[in-house]
């Protein structure tokens, strides 16, 4: 039985190998990952969106190199070592074969795209061009996650019998428009939910079976999503329960609980950002691992140091997040969507 928790194995993100980044569509996200890497080894030399005034000002902001007006040019600078693809999900499928054909790494924002197909077709172009490609899923690359993953590996809960993860906030339009464009593949699940449906498969795997119900908004976007996921391969008797929605906020928290113990997992922002690992046994007693590392959004830079450490030894897959996993998330996705009716323009 442990007394304490283990410390993460995750290498210190400002020691990674450096590389030299270009930065596909300068949105919110991308904001976020510039401020991440400023006092990083990582650096972003170029930046691509579809006009060159948009690419400036983030340039201009950031202190960019190089501004492009197009995507196609941001990807054939020689000067560029690796891609992050940080446009609307709609675009993921696009831009990370557009990186991968010009040979160079990738790190594409989550939802990896909008559908299995999509994220098929980018992990056999990758496979194929022998190009390193990750799921920018934030959490599994931080030390946070790594506590979790040894306390799973140790067996130290026992069976697994339920995880519970949510992710609930108040988004309205005129503060993201894009969640609620079906065009660019809006709604609760693929910015949301996704947290919690990748959370439920790092602790469990792939459920065979899933049941989903929620509510759309007027042009078939969703608005709230849940669903049960059971009858996974590796712990046929864990059941597991996510929740989204953009229009309620709640506290972002994620545990799994197995006959031995539980692990909660809370903080000050969200479930998957940094904070405390908390171990509950039976009896009430409980152990914790205090927060370490960047915090908040800063913690971004964990992902990029991953991708560079990958290119430094010459590897193409994440151990943490490998890509055959990141189809299973998708086709998980494909499935709640199924259910609860949600089809995009021109999948």
């Amino acid at each position: 039985m442990m007394t304490v928790l283990p410390s993460s194995r995750i290498p210190d993100p400002y020691e990674a190998p450096p590389l030299r980044w270009g930065v596909i569509a300068p949105g919110g996200i991308a904001a976020n990952m510039a401020r991440a890497l400023q006092r990083s080894t990582q650096r972003i030399v170029a930046v691509g969106s579809r006009t060159r005034e948009h690419a400036e000002e983030f340039a201009a902001t950031f202190g960019v190199e190089r501004a492009y007006g197009s995507y196609e040019q941001l990807v054939s600078d020689p000067q560029v070592d690796a891609v992050y693809v940080a446009s609307p999900h709609s675009a993921h499928r696009d831009h990370a074969l557009l990186a991968i054909a010009a040979g160079k790494p990738v790190l594409v924002e989550k939802s990896f795209a909008r559908n299995a197909v999509e994220a098929r077709e980018v992990v056999e172009a990758a496979r194929a061009a022998k190009v390193a490609c990750v799921e920018a899923m934030w959490p599994r690359f931080a030390p946070r996650f790594d506590i979790v993953r040894q306390v799973l590996e140790s067996g130290e809960l026992g069976d697994i019998i339920a995880v519970d993860a949510t992710h609930n906030r108040y988004i309205p339009a005129e503060k993201a428009p894009r969640l609620y464009d079906p065009e660019r593949a809006g709604g609760a699940l693929l910015d949301l939910g996704i947290y919690p449906v990748s959370f439920v498969s790092f602790a469990l795997g792939t459920p065979r079976k899933v049941l989903a119900a929620g509510s759309l908004m007027p042009n078939g976007v969703d608005r709230t999503v849940a669903a049960v996921e059971t009858d996974f391969e590796s712990h046929p008797g864990a059941v597991a329960t996510v929740t989204t929605t953009l229009a309620a906020a709640s506290a972002v928290t994620a545990s799994i609980a197995g006959t031995e113990g539980r692990i909660e997992l809370d903080g000050s922002m969200f479930f998957y950002s940094p904070g405390r690992v908390r171990l509950v046994r039976p009896d009430g007693s409980s152990i914790e691992a205090p927060e370490v590392g960047p915090t908040n959004h800063d913690a971004l830079v964990y992902e990029a140091s991953h991708l560079a450490h990958l290119v430094a030894e010459g590897a193409t897959e994440s151990p943490y997040l490998q890509l055959d996993e990141t189809v299973s998330i998708m086709e998980t996705m494909d499935e709640i969507r199924r259910q609860v009716g949600v089809a995009f323009p021109g999948e």
